[in-house]
């Protein structure tokens, strides 16, 4: 095996992280075991990256581009996801090594999102984007391996309740009652990108679909779900502006009907899902974030 590369983490993964994860120690080990298995030359680590892996821009042996990418957790759910998609609409996944957290992924351009488009332009391609997922998780019959929404957001109630201020009781209250009530009667089970925003959809090369999404932490569930996240997206701009609550309603409006999703769910997952974020923020100690996002959710 190669001997271990030098790696410079992305400061957003190691405050993510904390400076003694064990992840982190970690990874030049998983890095070398990465490029010998696949045979791949390093060029350059993908800055300023995720907050849960860490991607480096590579050569095959053929000299074709790619990009690895090591998962702190998830690796997994990752391969199965990108495995169903098949590059219909996301990454094409070139071979994994779950167990080491690691991916070797086409490469497409990473400093080019829909973040760089127009906020009106942004929405209309992520809608698209996020169309071509929404299939079944498995083939007929067949079991799938993935989380679902009712699970992933049992394992937060607890943390909802403990972190959020207590003068946004009436909201968490809200939202935990909602999430009750959608999963309660809902109405369909699909494959769900988890973690759905404009920056993870990159621009690809030509002979690909112009749009590409990226980085999923799958889940099956309602499209509502799914789509509820892409509602606060460039929130900091959006409170910003001047009627920030129609705005917010608008957008919750305009997205619905473009993917054929009732307004109400929608609007009620993306309360849950704003409360549910803050709790995690003010867990973290980032107090302007989680406030950001109490106040989004009463926009709602």
């Amino acid at each position: 095996m190669a001997s271990a590369p030098h790696v410079d983490p992305p400061r957003r993964l190691v405050r993510a992280l904390g400076a003694d994860s064990p992840w982190l120690a970690s990874l030049p080990r998983l890095l070398a075991g990465s490029l010998a298995r696949w045979e791949l030359t390093a060029e350059r680590v993908v800055a300023p990256g995720g907050r849960g892996s860490l991607v480096v821009l590579v050569r095959r042996a053929d000299g074709t581009p790619a990009a690895l990418k090591l998962r702190a957790d998830g690796a997994a759910a990752e391969a199965a996801a990108l495995a169903r998609w098949d590059g219909h609409g996301a990454v094409r996944l070139l071979d994994a090594a779950p167990r080491d957290g690691a991916l070797l992924l086409e490469r497409l351009h990473a400093e080019v999102s829909l973040r760089s488009l127009p906020e009106a332009k942004a929405n209309l391609e992520a809608a698209s984007a996020l169309r071509r997922l929404w299939v079944p998780p498995a083939p007929t019959g067949a079991e799938h391996p993935f989380t679902t929404v009712a699970e992933h957001t049992a394992r937060a109630v607890d943390r909802i309740r403990e972190h959020v201020p207590g003068e946004a009781g009436a909201l968490v209250d809200e939202a935990l009652e909602a999430r009750s009530a959608l999963l309660d009667d809902a109405p369909e089970e699909l494959l769900l990108h988890g973690d759905f925003r404009q920056g993870a959809v990159l621009s690809a090369d030509p002979g690909r679909a112009h749009w590409l999404v990226v980085g999923p932490d799958p889940l099956v569930g309602e499209r509502a779900y799914d789509l509820a996240r892409l509602v606060r997206d460039r929130l900091h701009d959006l409170g910003a502006t001047s009627g920030a609550s129609s705005l917010t309603r608008r957008r919750v409006r305009k997205l619905a009907d473009s993917l054929e999703v009732d307004r109400e769910r929608l609007r009620a997952w993306s309360l849950y899902r704003a409360v549910e974020s803050a709790s995690r923020h003010f867990a973290a100690g980032a107090r302007a974030d989680g406030e950001m996002l109490v106040e989004f959710a009463g926009w709602l």
